[in-house]
Formats: structure tokens, sequence, C-alpha cells
């Protein structure tokens, strides 16, 4: 109930804007900032660099050099089971063993040993070879559902291409039947307010069922898969051991929960936002039309250009200094990914989308120990989806701008963007 009443107070755009003078210059809740964030990173670019939120109680690092810097620093971590938030978080959902156990358990909430132990174990069964054995097959899958938007002549991409396309992708790729994929893309769309809960508007509910339900389902398919193994990821994760330890079931299930959940919701808005780039953008899109060898450069553009993930964050492990400005243990900092990504002290041109921009080093993937672990196949994905749109249909027309983007101020993607044919 908390949680649903503060979604409900985030939604009310009136009050939020009556909060300005607490917030301060930066509120990504604002309809105006999920317009347009990048006038928001460029004013404090040239402002404040490492800003304190007064209404969020933490600083928001957008320089490239800190950000970078922070993502590898031993003064920071992505655990943050000792956070007043997390600990709040913990208590309300104290019988939701599922729940809490995805929270605790996931790579996202994990740090040093443990971290290094689940991503060693994963990265045996999570191969480069794997990922690519599944090209053939997704471009297939692109094709097929592009041949349904043909028939038509029009094309709503986010419903009907940028969200089924990786919802097949990481089907196939855990193993999971093709008939119950509508089931995950429906888990999905609940389970992605873990990863920003002031999105939604239903409060906990959703996503703690949703969990129950998919740690069910993976029950089953591990069960299936020891006596019957198969050449799928959850059985190459199973196998996968290190030191003669192996997965346990309850890092299986939150490690097949997570690739769901992030691997689905971010490359569905990568695809989203690379579309929408180029309807912005003619002159590269016929660049990448004529050239198509310039697509794996392209993704890495998109990405820089417009991140799906805006921002991260992480704790203060140790008092240590940044940006000019002294941080305490026990703080939680936001590493802008999306601001970094525009830094003009690092990137020439930020605000300038270039297909061919290399070297690209940024962030939107993370950096250091967390970086992506799925990035192989986002990229992929990406790759697949945006060259076979653009050559089935070259001349295919949209709006200049989608007319709605994500309530969200952790993920960025258009809500719709109507494509004719």
């Amino acid at each position: 109930m908390l949680l649903r009443s503060v979604q409900w107070l985030c939604a009310q755009q009136p009050l939020m804007r009556a909060l300005r003078p607490l917030v301060g210059g930066f509120n990504p809740l604002l309809e105006e900032h999920r317009l347009d964030p990048y006038a928001t990173w460029r004013r404090l670019h040239e402002t404040d660099p490492m800003f304190y939120s007064r209404g969020f109680g933490a600083y928001f690092a957008t320089g490239y050099d800190d950000v970078a810097a922070m993502l590898k620093s031993s003064a920071f971590t992505a655990d943050r089971r000792e956070t007043a938030a997390f600990r709040m978080m913990n208590w309300f959902n104290r019988k939701e063993p599922d729940f809490q156990g995805f929270m605790v358990r996931n790579l996202l909430m994990l740090d040093g040993p443990d971290h290094r132990r689940l991503r060693g174990l994963v990265g045996k069964a999570f191969t480069p070879r794997r990922v690519q054995a599944l090209r053939p097959h997704l471009e297939e899958v692109a094709e097929d559902l592009l041949d349904e938007a043909a028939s038509r002549g029009h094309l709503e991409l986010i419903s009907e291409f940028a969200y089924p396309f990786p919802v097949i992708a990481i089907a196939e790729l855990l193993g999971v039947p093709s008939e119950d994929r509508e089931r995950f893309r429906r888990w999905t769309a609940d389970l992605v307010q873990v990863l920003d809960p002031l999105q939604g508007t239903r409060g906990a509910q959703p996503m703690r069922q949703a969990t129950r339900e998919l740690y069910a389902y993976f029950a089953g398919m591990l069960a299936e898969r020891r006596v019957e193994p198969r050449d799928d990821l959850m059985s190459a994760m199973l196998q996968a051991e290190e030191g003669g330890v192996q997965l346990e079931d309850g890092d299986l299930q939150a490690l097949c929960t997570l690739l769901l959940v992030a691997g689905h919701e971010t490359t569905a808005n990568l695809i989203g936002n690379a579309v929408a780039a180029l309807l912005l953008h003619p002159e590269q899109r016929r660049r990448l039309q004529e050239d198509p060898s310039l697509l794996p450069t392209a993704v890495d553009e998109f990405l820089r250009y417009d991140s799906p993930v805006q921002f991260t964050d992480r704790a203060v492990l140790e008092d240590c200094e940044f940006g000019g400005k002294v941080l305490r243990r026990g703080q939680i900092v936001g590493l802008v990914l999306a601001a970094a990504n525009r830094d003009p002290k690092r990137f020439a041109d930020p605000d300038v989308l270039d297909v061919g921009r290399d070297p690209n080093p940024h962030l939107a993937l993370s950096h250091g120990t967390h970086f992506c672990l799925g990035a192989q196949l986002a990229r992929m994905e990406a790759e697949i989806a945006v060259g076979a749109l653009l050559r089935r249909f070259p001349d295919f027309k949209g709006p200049a701008g989608p007319p709605e983007w994500r309530r969200s101020m952790l993920l960025r993607g258009p809500v719709a963007l109507s494509l004719d044919l």
C-alpha cells in the first residue's frame, strides 16, 4: 500500500512541479525531463557535475571520468543490503521469500566474492559461442515479425517488434517452449518495476506475484533439465561448476529471472531508441542503409546517444572525494550513465548522432566487474532488428519524436512508435 501511494504521488505532475524548490534543479519525475533528459545533463555538466539532490538525499555524478572511476572503485559497492531503503524493502517483503530471494541474490545486488563466484559460473555457460549460435534463428524471427507488418503496411514498433523480439531471444536462450513466451511477456511487464519501482501504479503486488510464478516455472524447468539436459543455457548453468561448487537452485532462479527482466526491457528500449534516433537523423539513416557494415558501430552509438538505462547507483563503502565533494560511508550515489555518455570532455560533438563513431567508450553497458553480462546478446539483437527494418522497409516513415516516453526515471524508451511502411 505504501509503495502504491508513493507511485501515485510521483505520477501527479502538478505536485511534482510544486516540489521544485525542495527537489532543486534535477527532478527526473517530471514529464519535461522524460521528453529531453539531455537538457538536464547538459546544464549539470556546466554548473554542478557532482550534484546533490535534496529531494533524493543523494549525490548524482554526471561527468564521464567520475562515473567511470566510481564504477570501478573499491570505495563503492552494488551491495545495497545495508542501506535504509533496502532494509525497509526487506521488512515489507518479509512474507515473500521468492521476491526477497530475488532481490538479495540477483547479480545487480551482489558484490565481492559472491558476485565473482556467481558471475564466473554463469560465464562458463553464457558463452559467446552460445549467443552467436542463436543469430540465424533470430534473423528468421525478425523476418517473421516484419512479414506480419508488411501485410498491413504499418508497424507499431514497440508492441509488435521491439518488445516481442527480445522475449523470443531470451526464451530461446534459456530453452523455454514457444507456447510459453506470452506468459514471459506478462511476467516481464510486471517485474520490470524492480528496476524502477516508482514507475508502476499498482504497488509491489504485481512484482511479488510475477516472481512467485516465475520461480515456480523455473523450478519445474530445472527439475526437467536435471533428468534430461538439453542444449540450452539453463542446462549449461546446471552443469557449470568452479572448484567443485555448482549453482544452487535459488541462485539459478534469480539469474534466470534477472536475464528475463533486464535482458528484455533494456533491449526493447534500445531498439525503440535506435529507430527514434534514425527518424530524427535521416542523413545517418541513409549512411547506415548504404553501408550496413556500420551496424556494429551504429548500435554502440545508439547506446551512447540515448542510453536505455539512464543511471545506476552505488552505496559508499568508505569516505572519499569525487568531483570536489566529500561522499560519506552509507550514502547512495547516482551514477548517471546517460550524462557521462554525453560529456563534452570525453566525446567530440556529444549531442550529434554518428553511426560511425569510433572509438566509442560509452558506459551504457556499465564498466568494471558489473559490465553487462548480456552485452553481446543485446548488441546482436539490436543489429538484427535495426538491420532487418532498414533493409525490408528503407522508406519507413514515423514521427520526429515519440509521442510519449516511458514514465520512468531510470529506464528510457518510447511507449509507442508508429511506423508507416
